[in-house]
């Protein structure tokens, strides 16, 4: 299947400047949100191809010592010769660039749109309905580094991402898949979330400390009844 990729086209730069989101999150932890990184009508032909193409996944895995179904499809690939990603006691079949060439589109698009970052590696996940979600984490595993940027794009269904800061630096909140993040209480301090709606064809990059300090959620949402489709790029170091 041959996808043409075209990045969103805007004549004007300042008109891009103005859309794009950045939150200076303190401490050397930033995001970086851009609603138009793709064009409409070809995000939605990626969001075909993937929904169709992509031999979707949905594992068990081991949380606080119990088995439990992860509440999204899921599916990895990564350049060879790279560490084992494994979290929660699953360890996903590492697919080749190759096997899906319109994701080396998306991949070029993204480091054209981010000069000088680097990735080799990918995670998908599709969230079927508003049932479907991922629970509070950061993503702070040790093939990453100390510093991970992150490129997250996302495909058809409009969901919240929501950004809250560890309770302290020595925080070992991780991943907990079996019971879904709570609503943004309306008391927390702005500047402990963030909170974005991320759009069909959107990118979103947390750089810096952003892992180290603060944890991320999809939450569920009652009333979502179509799919979204997100595509996290990040960088394995080396062994």
């Amino acid at each position: 299947m041959n996808l043409m990729l075209k990045a969103n086209p805007n004549p004007n730069p300042k008109d891009d400047a103005k859309k794009t989101r950045t939150v200076d999150l303190g401490n050397g932890s930033s995001v970086i949100y851009v609603p138009r990184f793709l064009a409409y009508d070809v995000a939605w032909e990626f969001f075909n191809y993937l929904d169709n193409h992509i031999p979707w996944t949905r594992p068990t895995l081991r949380v606080f010592g119990r088995s439990c179904t992860q509440p999204r499809d899921t599916c990895y690939v990564a350049s060879a010769g790279l560490p084992d990603l494994i979290y929660s006691g699953y360890q996903p079949h590492a697919y080749s660039w190759d096997d899906f060439p319109p994701l080396k589109d998306i991949l070029d698009a993204v480091h054209k749109m981010l000069p000088g970052s680097t990735f080799n590696s990918l995670l998908l996940n599709r969230y079927k309905g508003g049932n479907d979600y991922v629970g509070w984490h950061s993503d702070d595993e040790k093939l990453y580094g100390s510093t991970p940027e992150i490129a997250s794009v996302s495909f058809g269904c409009e969901r919240d991402f929501i950004l809250k800061k560890k309770s302290g630096k020595s925080s070992q909140e991780r991943r907990s898949d079996d019971k879904p993040p709570l609503k943004r209480s309306r008391k927390s301090s702005q500047d402990d979330q963030h909170s974005f709606m991320l759009k069909h064809g959107s990118l979103l990059v947390m750089r810096g400390n952003t892992q180290r300090d603060w944890l991320h959620s999809v939450p569920k949402r009652a009333k979502v009844e179509t799919i979204r489709i997100n595509l996290t790029f990040r960088l394995v170091l080396q062994e």
